[in-house]
């Protein structure tokens, strides 16, 4: 969700998200590094009262509903990293750690709270990753918010040790500029560290530590044998003749990266550069290069996140119109806006150039009062074919085939009816993965949903088994 203040957006009045008859004992929370956390008196998600729209093809096994202190409005839930049988799922003041070994019933084994958006996950081994994007006054997990312009404000990565899940435990942290609106985990080729590559953007003269022209990402390298000395070894400019310059009619111009997924084993990354969409190549790990850079000033507005298909041959983008908080999956938006566009991959290495070949947006109108727009997914893994779980906000969770890359077609759909059919508030799918058999979906303030995909098409799927799953770190997979 873009936002370029450094600031979180304050919500009006809650009125809540569906809840299935799940009982939950309490969660035991959790406070690295030391005790004492903010106060939480924002108002509470209140109880559900929507409808469920749904393909046959697709059950709803499960929710679990925002647990306190993350069952408020301005407590968005964000992205999913997932390690065995855990689910680590971020949220704007901390994150959640889910047991999800029976997806039927999902439990929280505990909750940390960190504030500081967006809480972007990846895991390694024993490491979990956090993103900071909002100003805070320290690098701690009791730190307060304060303002862009302030010289000592601090944002970046948060280093964790989750060798027990039940208590994370705070291992280091270190500044970027402009922040850590997401992260990309690249493993090293050597498997002795990871790279993290930092998207942040949003600069302005009046704020120090996010200065103008800000077209570069930040690179951190992560001893694993030493996790408390990560370090910034490069911070490249992506764009030395300038990006995109946006336009007044919507267009994002270029001040950093959104999002960047890496497909390690064919040294390819895919940046979703506000107003570039651009090709890496990536095999020298701290120093990557672009390789074709690409623009839609017709129809996209904001250059979101990237997803490769399995081949490395395909990249599907997404555009993220209205900044995540509008209304653009409706009849006056139309279908080529506010979608994915769906790209080939031509030539190899050095050579290689996107080639445009059409859009995918979903083919039910969605309300008014409900945010609605292409958000984060995955490969729904499937040899043979190319399959896509994508979150849509309030327009639900889709599942749709893009192996003709000029004919892409939904073949399953979960949506919900408004969070609230008087006025638009936040809500609905931030993040829909498939994995290991079952989608899981993060909700703003849905809290976590399971589904079940029954399709011949993608039901080989369900034989595929990862160890730890980083979707914007990109495997390659065989069934």
């Amino acid at each position: 969700m873009p936002q370029s203040t450094g600031r979180r957006r304050a919500l009006g009045a809650a009125i809540g998200a569906l809840v299935l008859g799940l009982s939950l004992a309490p969660a035991t929370a959790a406070t690295p590094p030391s005790d004492g956390p903010e106060q939480y008196s924002a108002q509470q998600v209140a109880a559900p009262n929507s409808e469920i729209d749904k393909s046959e093809n697709i059950d709803h096994v499960a929710n679990l509903p925002k647990q306190a202190p993350f069952n408020t409005l301005d407590a968005y839930g964000t992205d999913i990293a997932f390690k065995q049988n855990i689910a680590y799922v971020g949220n704007y003041d901390g994150f959640v750690v889910y047991d999800i070994a029976n997806p039927k019933k999902p439990r929280i084994i505990t909750q940390v709270q960190c504030p500081g958006g967006q809480g972007d996950m990846s895991i390694s081994g024993n490491l979990l990753f956090v993103s900071t994007d909002y100003p805070r006054s320290n690098n701690t997990c009791t730190s307060e918010e304060t303002d862009a312009a302030d010289p000592n404000g601090w944002e970046g990565m948060k280093v964790f040790d989750v060798s027990d899940p039940a208590k994370p435990r705070y291992v280091s942290a270190i500044a970027t500029d402009c922040g850590s609106h997401t992260h990309t985990l690249v493993p090293d080729k050597a498997g002795e560290a990871v790279y993290l590559y930092v998207s942040s953007y949003g600069p302005k003269a009046e704020f120090p530590n996010c200065q103008p022209p800000h077209d570069k990402i930040s690179i951190i390298k992560v001893p694993l044998a030493n996790p408390a000395a990560p370090e910034l070894i490069n911070a490249p400019v992506l764009f030395p003749d300038g990006g995109n310059p946006g336009a007044p009619d919507g267009v994002s111009a270029t001040t950093g990266c959104h999002d960047i997924t890496a497909f390690p084993s064919k040294d390819l990354a895919a940046g979703a550069c506000m107003g570039d969409g651009v090709l890496f190549d990536i095999s020298d790990r701290e120093n990557p290069r672009v390789i074709n850079q690409v623009r839609d000033d017709e129809n996209f507005a904001f250059w979101h996140s990237a997803t490769f298909n399995n081949e490395g041959t395909k990249v599907i983008f997404t555009d993220e119109l209205g900044g995540g908080g509008a209304a653009t999956c409706n009849e006056a938006t139309g279908p080529t806006r506010g979608a994915n566009g769906i790209y080939d991959i031509t030539g190899s290495g050095a050579d290689s150039k996107l080639a445009f070949k059409s859009y995918y947006k979903i083919p039910r109108h969605q309300a008014d009062t409900e945010n609605c727009v292409a958000h984060n997914g995955s490969l729904i893994p499937v040899a043979g074919g190319d399959f896509m779980v994508q979150a849509w906000y309030q327009g639900g969770i889709s599942v749709f085939d893009f192996t003709d890359s000029t004919k892409p077609q939904e073949i399953a759909y979960f949506d919900r009816s408004a969070f609230n059919p008087n006025e638009l508030q936040l809500a609905g799918s931030w993040s829909a993965y498939y994995y290991n058999g079952h989608i899981y979906s993060s909700g703003i303030q849905e809290g976590l949903d399971v589904l079940d995909l029954r399709d011949k098409r993608t039901d080989s799927a369900k034989k595929v088994r990862y160890e730890e799953f980083n979707p914007q770190t990109q495997p390659v997979y065989q069934n």
